[in-house]
């Protein structure tokens, strides 16, 4: 009798899917990171010729917009799996944690790369201070892993609900606001010559808690068949 493959492989393997389609789609580079692009460039626009003031602004403008448009990148999944992909994957006894899992896994890999598109945006525009920028790999990972799994959370909470593109960056928008303030805190502490631990360890305690969550909340999200 054969064996299912162990959970983690299923997860990466659902991971890879996602990733493969959005290679095809491209809906993440090509449409939802040019858009960051453009919000990044309005700011200057409104603010006028004020160095200093767009100096101060440039990371935490960076993280909003990071962090608004990633919902987008998050919730794309409202588009990717209809009621019959969902019912093949559980005939195929891959269970809803494992689902979850890995749609946070492609989220995460996906808000990553977005991040790197958009940061060379924010630099040339802001050319803000690179002080304590040693830190932001870190939490750049971290932002990532959290708004990727709270995007899947969302997803699988909307699940079958009308206007649910709608609906997910509603719920998933105002859960962000720790790990903004952790990923401008760490910045802000490091030009200051404060420790920026209590950030991360911020930011970090978030996304546990979230990944804690929703891997609780999965198997109640589910539908039977």
């Amino acid at each position: 009798m054969l064996s299912s493959p162990a959970p983690l492989t299923q997860a990466l393997a659902l991971a890879r899917k996602d990733l493969r389609l959005e290679r095809r789609t491209g809906e993440t580079f090509l449409v939802t990171a040019p858009f960051g692009a453009v919000a990044l460039m309005m700011v200057p626009l409104a603010v006028g010729p004020d160095t200093p003031l767009l100096r101060q602004l440039g990371p935490a403008l960076f993280w909003v917009v990071v962090l608004l448009f990633g919902v987008l990148v998050t919730m794309r999944g409202s588009t990717i799996d209809g009621p019959a992909q969902r019912a093949m994957l559980s005939l195929s006894g891959v269970g809803p944690r494992v689902r979850l899992a890995g749609r946070a896994i492609g989220n995460s890999v996906l808000l990553l790369g977005f991040q790197v598109a958009v940061a060379p945006v924010a630099i040339v525009l802001y050319a803000p201070d690179v002080t304590g920028w040693i830190w932001m790999p870190p939490m750049m990972l971290l932002v990532a892993v959290g708004l990727g799994t709270l995007g899947a959370l969302a997803d699988q909470v909307s699940e079958g609900i009308a206007g649910r593109t709608v609906l997910g960056p509603l719920l998933v928008a105002p859960l962000t606001v720790p790990l903004l303030l952790g990923a401008t805190g760490v910045l802000n502490a490091t030009r200051h010559d404060s420790a920026p631990w209590p950030w991360l360890v911020l930011s970090l305690t978030v996304v546990l808690a979230t990944a804690l969550l929703s891997a609780w909340c999965a198997h109640h999200l589910e539908d039977p068949l």
